[in-house]
């Protein structure tokens, strides 16, 4: 009978292995894709099982409420019928997310949160145009084209990429170990 392999050296207090990083990165944005995802696709399928398709509730409200419509088209009821093209973009965009996240450095848990938030809602509508040929949304503000939990964690998640960026503060420039020579007249 064989012993057990030695476990591995304990990292030394404050230093984390790359695949450490790398795994606590990859566990944040999975939790915050998931959540969106989950979120927005039970939401979803509560309106279609408690309302037909163009009902509203409550009856009287103007200024916000719930009404079942199913979108053809893109944000804002915009390309509709381009259900096809739009699946295509919306993978490219999983791809991309997830190449990003899994791949290049980010400086901040904010990026990483902002980004899988995009991921979470652009999964979440993907999931509608694959099954049903059609997403589904439900947040009816008065004066507004209607929406859904998606929409609401891509549109958060591009401004707070938005801010991140504008607000960045700008990376000191290197500098240089050797000392200046001095030079004489």
């Amino acid at each position: 009978m064989t012993s057990p392999p030695p476990a591995p050296p304990a990292s030394p207090a404050g230093t984390d292995t790359l695949a450490q990083r790398t795994m606590r990165r990859l566990a944040a944005f999975l939790s915050v894709a998931a959540v969106v995802l989950a979120a927005d696709q039970w939401t979803k399928a509560l309106v279609r099982a408690r309302l037909d398709y163009g009902d509203t509730w409550p009856d009287g409200w103007t200024l916000i409420r719930i009404t079942h419509v199913e979108n053809t088209g893109a944000a804002f009821g915009i390309f509709q019928g381009a259900g096809g093209a739009l699946t295509v973009v919306a993978l490219g965009l999983v791809a991309a997310i997830t190449f990003v996240l899994l791949t290049l450095p980010v400086t901040s848990r904010f990026y990483t949160i902002a980004l899988s938030a995009i991921l979470g809602g652009a999964l979440g509508n993907l999931i509608d145009r694959l099954r049903l040929g059609a997403v589904t949304d439900f947040i009816d503000p008065a004066y507004y084209p209607a929406f859904n939990i998606a929409d609401s964690a891509i549109v958060c998640g591009v401004i707070a990429l938005l801010a991140l960026t504008w607000f960045e503060k700008p990376a000191p420039p290197p500098t240089s170990s050797a000392e200046p020579s001095e030079v004489s007249p």
